[in-house]
């Protein structure tokens, strides 16, 4: 990640933008209200104004421009920015870095809503070409549990609007998410919902400590062999066309990598092998995981 900017943290990008420049053209999360969610908590939603962007964009110096190939827009929601705004920074960003590949950004459900399939295949043809949209889970119970917003059905009709304009879409679920109480259901739905989508990306994450104490104390938390569990059931009925699955993020503790469906059942069997591995330490099994974030 460049460092031409004195961001405003926190600051939050996906592990594919590691090396990529970051513009923060909106601060925050427009929605904000997710109870399981604690990366905004405390910053205010704010659209930056284009001529912001603009002059960070001409602070950056020549020389440096033509080594810039990869942009994300942050923060948590930038895809909300008003369409006329947005295709003006990204014809600076097109024109101001002569090598430029790609632009990423974090979508929610309500940005998505917000743009029309003209939109959308506006923003493609500047090179927004990936989206990072965050599922959750696919079981309507779980998402009106953590005040989501939208139900699984109308997310899956925004994400092919994106994919119809061309967009490549990198789907994130949360292993845990819905406790004890909804594992099951959260696992097959999600499992449901992202092989009726095929997104080019789906990464799994799970639960941690971030500013979300209540909504913990709401659910009967899954322990580690509970959530492997979980994973097992989510892999075994999850068959989409053309996806690439990975399980990276710091919060995880069993790492896993495929395509499908061509490893498909490679990656059940090494979930099936780390629970038996798993239950040869109950203590182990047994222990709810303690990851948590408490920087911001």
């Amino acid at each position: 990640m460049y460092g031409y900017f004195d961001y405003d943290h926190p600051l939050f990008r996906p592990p594919s933008e590691a090396h990529s420049l970051i513009f923060q053209i909106t601060l925050g999360c427009s929605r904000n209200r997710c109870t399981f969610c604690g990366m905004y908590k405390g910053k205010p939603f704010r659209v930056r104004p284009v001529a912001e962007i603009r002059a960070e964009t001409e602070g950056i110096p020549p020389a440096h421009r033509p080594h810039i190939q990869r942009i994300f827009l942050a923060d948590g929601d930038a895809l909300i920015y008003p369409q006329k705004g947005l295709l003006e920074i990204l014809d600076e960003l097109n024109r101001a870095f002569p090598r430029l590949t790609r632009i990423g950004a974090y979508a929610s459900p309500a940005s998505l809503a917000g743009k029309t399939g003209e939109d959308l295949a506006a923003l493609r043809e500047r090179k927004l070409r990936i989206l990072y949209f965050g599922l959750e889970s696919g079981d309507d119970a779980t998402l009106g549990a953590i005040d989501k917003g939208y139900g699984g059905t109308e997310m899956l009709a925004f994400c092919r609007k994106a994919q119809a304009a061309g967009m490549k879409l990198s789907v994130t679920a949360i292993l845990g998410l819905a406790g004890a109480e909804r594992s099951r259901e959260h696992a097959r739905a999600t499992a449901e919902w992202i092989t009726a989508l095929s997104p080019e990306y789906f990464s799994l994450l799970t639960l941690f400590h971030r500013h979300n104490d209540d909504f913990l104390r709401g659910i009967t938390p899954l322990s580690r062999g509970g959530i492997l569990e979980e994973a097992s059931e989510l892999l075994r009925h999850l068959v989409p066309r053309r996806t690439i699955l990975r399980s990276n993020h710091v919060s995880n503790f069993l790492q896993l990598a495929g395509s499908y469906p061509k490893d498909r059942q490679t990656l059940i069997d090494q979930v099936e092998a780390a629970i038996a591995r798993a239950r040869r330490r109950p203590e182990w099994y047994d222990e709810i995981p303690d990851y948590r974030e408490e920087i911001y």
